[in-house]
């Protein structure tokens, strides 16, 4: 019994006593009731479904990394796919999202997922939140294709980012007047500002190359297969 039915049940005990009309076989039915109507409310998770199980996911692919990366990066990570000699496969576009680089990757990629995806999955439903977090990390590795095609050179893209980026951009859309706060440096601003800001901010870091090892462009692929996702999911349905 969580929380809300056991305070219930406990209004009901005291107002019996207070008024001598307590029957116990009464309180029972009404405890069952309750209980009954509380299972039928959604229940709001401080973990939901799906962001709990990427998750334990993403966490048990970064442990078998510590053991097996070189198993894992030439197989699972995202290479380019048009270069002589590269392992590319076509399910690197989605295994790629599930392997990190060190804890500071994994890390905040995971705090950020919880953070802003945790009102979307409760507000879309696990179906819809995952195939949309799906999307978005597929829509950033064929965009991070493209420019590895653009760049020339043989490395692995790792990373939930692209994902995250997406989840960000339906955060703003969503909640744009929401107040968040920065951690670096500290200053509250309106989730739609956030947004634009980072989408700004990424694309001047990808045009002039100033964090060299750093898929800016598939971040801005993920927030790019987001916003066309909402958009055709939000479009006037014709009969």
């Amino acid at each position: 019994m969580d929380l809300p039915a056991a305070v219930a049940v406990a209004v009901v005990v005291a107002a019996g006593r207070l008024a001598g009309t307590y029957n116990r076989s009464e309180l029972q039915d009404e405890k069952l009731n309750q209980f009954a109507r509380n299972l039928q409310r959604p229940q709001h998770s401080a973990i939901p479904n799906v962001i709990f199980g990427l998750l334990i996911a993403n966490g048990l692919m970064f442990a078998l990394q510590q053991f097996g990366n070189q198993f894992l990066i030439p197989n699972f990570a995202l290479w380019p796919a048009g270069e002589p000699g590269s392992p590319f496969m076509p399910w690197q576009l989605l295994t790629y999202g599930f392997l990190h680089g060190n804890v500071m990757h994994i890390a905040f990629n995971m705090f950020a997922l919880w953070m802003f995806g945790r009102e979307l999955e409760m507000l879309m439903g696990p179906r819809r939140f995952l195939t949309y977090y799906l999307t978005c990390v597929v829509g950033a590795g064929l965009v991070q294709l493209l420019v590895a095609q653009a760049q020339g050179g043989l490395y692995p893209t790792i990373g939930a980012s692209g994902g995250v980026f997406g989840i960000l951009l339906a955060f703003g859309m969503t909640f744009p007047n929401r107040m968040i706060v920065l951690l670096f440096p500290p200053i509250p601003m309106k989730a739609k500002y956030f947004v634009i800001i980072y989408g700004v901010l990424e694309l001047y870091l990808g045009v002039a190359n100033r964090a060299p090892g750093v898929a800016h462009f598939a971040h801005l692929g993920g927030m790019l297969f987001g916003f066309i996702l909402l958009k055709y999911w939000s479009r006037p349905r014709t009969r």
